[in-house]
């Protein structure tokens, strides 16, 4: 799936009309085909069942509307419920949180099943005659319109449920993680070409024109907003078929103003306008980040609560320990992996592609540092910081991703002793700091 039909998906899963649309298009198409095998039935064969719905035209009518009615008010109390459930995410966990609580698939599916019952009544009502000349009773039709309803009574029970389960803290902090889980192993590594050759690795440099910056050509932004994705084959492609080199100046998660540069391509007499153009519709804008490319906003959502915890109004340092543990766990996942290239080499071993990547650094810097500035004076978010980055620095591979660890940890450091006062809160702390500098002196011994 290239990142624009992506984009398109996530527009629709994140909608509270897509799915029930297609449950009310079953429900009309299930309601065409009972009443047609009410017609071709023997009525008094299926009510002597005793299944099977067996009253007159009045009856029918008056256990239909029932059904309507009620599917109306509860559709209604649903939908107040979802409301009242993101204003409270929305003002406890953050507003970017809400498009997670739009995604939810329960309460999609809750909606839609009531909406779907409502119609396939609505839709059997319609052919229920009691005039004495030609009545018409859709016996089976009724039937399953009822057991519709009781379908729809098993669901409100599990939407309460799942409702007051979605709005607690370690329910949405694990989906958040499951989230950044799902992104680490669809980023890393991303392939936009190759690998520069192993004869390469050490002169990737001398692949780029020596005066590139100056006089290649600039592609302009198509629009303001940030960048959701990029369309990394269709840039290749286009690099390869007109034999120029494209450096990529932001990453998907940036923000840009329409008509901003966003690529340079060399050699710059190569390009035109309608080229030009076609690059930057590989850029997708959108009012809003997303995860598609963008790891870093699945990091962003644990420190926007673990912040949020930490505020003088909510004062919830074990929700900040949580999501302290969950960027820990990803931090853990990301120094195992191998971080692409952002040279990009095509199968002749001809530099095309320069990108704008993320490193494990500055995802490091992400987690912590906002963290690190509000929950200085806490003593607890300070131990479990520090625990935290003793754990990821037993994943640590190389000296580059334990200097930014040893960074952070100084500076947490340094921060709880000028923020707390207290001896043995102090010890506890300095501890843990102990413990880092150990492994640290350990782990270059060793390398």
């Amino acid at each position: 799936m290239n990142p624009r039909q992506s984009d398109l998906w996530d527009s629709i899963r994140y909608s509270y009309w897509f799915v029930p649309a297609i449950l009310a298009i079953l429900a009309a198409g299930l309601a065409f085909l009972t009443l047609q095998l009410d017609r071709q039935l023997d009525a008094a064969t299926l009510a002597s069942t005793g299944i099977i719905f067996n009253g007159g035209p009045g009856e029918a009518s008056t256990l239909l509307s029932a059904i309507i009615g009620s599917m109306v008010t509860v559709s209604g109390t649903t939908f107040s419920i979802v409301i009242v459930a993101l204003v409270l995410a929305s003002s406890q966990f953050g507003p970017r949180l809400l498009r997670n609580f739009m995604r939810d698939f329960g309460n999609q599916m809750v909606l839609g099943t009531f909406i779907a019952t409502f119609i396939y009544c609505l839709l059997v009502l319609r052919d229920v005659r009691s005039d004495t000349a030609n009545p018409f009773v859709p016996h089976l039709s009724v039937t399953v319109g009822v057991g519709l309803a009781l379908v729809s009574v098993g669901v409100l029970i599990f939407f309460i449920h799942h409702a007051a389960r979605s709005i607690q803290a370690p329910y949405v902090i694990k989906t958040i993680s499951k989230d950044l889980d799902t992104s680490i192993e669809r980023l890393y590594p991303q392939r936009l070409g190759q690998d520069p050759p192993l004869h390469k690795v050490d002169r990737v440099e001398e692949d780029i024109p020596a005066d590139f910056e100056a006089q290649a050509g600039q592609v302009y932004s198509p629009g303001s907003g940030y960048i959701q994705a990029i369309d990394t084959r269709t840039l290749l492609h286009l690099a390869i078929k007109h034999d120029l080199l494209v450096r990529l100046i932001f990453r998907p998660g940036a923000y840009v103003m329409k008509g901003q540069e966003v690529a340079l391509v060399w050699p710059p007499q190569k390009i035109d306008r309608s080229l030009k153009e076609k690059f930057s519709q590989c850029f997708i804008l959108g009012n809003y980040r997303t995860q598609e490319q963008d790891i870093e906003f699945d990091l962003n959502q644990l420190v926007e609560m673990a912040i949020r915890a930490l505020s003088p109004a909510i004062n919830d340092p074990f929700t900040a320990m949580m999501c302290t543990d969950r960027l820990g766990e990803g931090l853990c996942r990301l120094a195992a992996r191998d971080f692409p290239s952002p040279f990009r080499y095509d199968n002749a071993g001809n530099l095309r592609v320069i990108t704008d990547n993320t490193d494990f650094p500055h995802l490091v810097k992400a987690s912590f540092n906002q963290l690190r500035q509000y929950g200085k004076e806490s003593v607890s978010v300070t131990v479990r910081l520090l625990e935290v980055i003793l754990l990821v620095l037993r994943h640590a591979r190389n000296e580059e991703q334990r200097e930014v660890l040893q960074r952070e940890a100084e500076m947490i450091y340094r921060g709880s002793c000028e923020a707390i006062t207290e001896p043995n809160d102090l010890d506890a702390i300095r501890a843990r700091y102990d413990k880092i500098l150990k492994i640290l002196a350990t782990a270059r011994q060793t390398s």
